[in-house]
């Protein structure tokens, strides 16, 4: 059976003798500053954590979404994508990217030694790999467990005189026996968090808020009874237990907390 193991106080997991990550959006922080907000990349900073988090491990594999234009792409993305697979090439014997949403024209950035699946995924034993925003193919639909990307999980706290905070989550549930067009599908599906911690997220526990990606709306994965673990490893709960309201908007402004 394949080995996985969240890495504690990490957006990430270790997959037998494999680094996975998801959703680095790297070129992020030029959006950002067309809108006003100037922050230095993270780049360099995502490099470093993942080295720090290597050990012994031989290869790396990120679902999804490297860069963050789409469509088009930034002179960031240009100057920084290479240089940091590069630097994953120095480390890890192999290098696998699995095509996110975000990935528009990704061969143009990364150095010819990576590996570049397409968005249907790829298996590690009895384990699938999907970004999440198509349909897996019928041999990842197959495996025992699925783990995905896309959402940006976050978990939303509401205390007492209604400040709300966000915190990265895991999100860990079953499948269901609903009919769907896959005859096969795995027991378990894990979504991870982004890498790229600068990026927002999308709450999984506010009412009336949905889930990006075919998968998550389809009746063959059980919403309520995912259990959600912060990164440090702590067990929040089920999601049907720990709904919260979200805030109500028209026109930009809030009408209802």
């Amino acid at each position: 059976m394949t080995s996985i193991q969240p890495i504690c106080g990490h957006p990430a997991l270790r997959v037998d003798d494999s680094i996975v990550i998801a959703d680095l959006h790297i070129g992020v922080e030029s959006h950002l500053g067309s809108k006003g907000f100037h922050i230095p990349s993270r780049t360099a900073i995502m490099r470093d954590d993942i080295l720090k988090i290597a050990d012994d491990a031989s290869r790396l594999i990120i679902l999804g979404d490297v860069k963050d234009s789409v469509p088009g792409s930034t002179k960031q993305e240009y100057r920084e994508i290479p240089d940091f697979f590069h630097s994953m090439l120095e480390h890890f014997n192999i290098v696998d990217v699995v095509i996110g949403n975000h990935d528009t024209q990704i061969d143009d950035f990364l150095p010819k030694h990576v590996n570049i699946h397409n968005a249907s995924g790829i298996k590690i034993g009895d384990v699938g790999l999907i970004h999440g925003h198509t349909w897996p193919s019928d041999d990842v639909m197959s495996s025992k467990t699925l783990i995905m990307a896309h959402n940006h999980p976050t978990v939303m706290f509401l205390d007492g005189v209604g400040k709300r905070t966000t915190e990265q989550c895991w999100f860990r549930t079953r499948f269901t026996d609903a009919e769907c067009d896959h005859s096969e599908r795995p027991d378990e599906l894990i979504m991870m968090p982004s890498f790229n911690r600068l990026l927002g997220g999308s709450p999984v526990n506010v009412i009336s808020e949905g889930f990006l990606g075919p998968i998550m709306n389809s009746p063959i994965v059980d919403i309520d009874e995912a259990q959600i673990f912060l990164l440090d490893g702590i067990c929040l709960g089920k999601r049907k237990d720990l709904m919260v309201k979200g805030k109500t908007y028209k026109d930009g402004v809030v009408i209802k907390q």
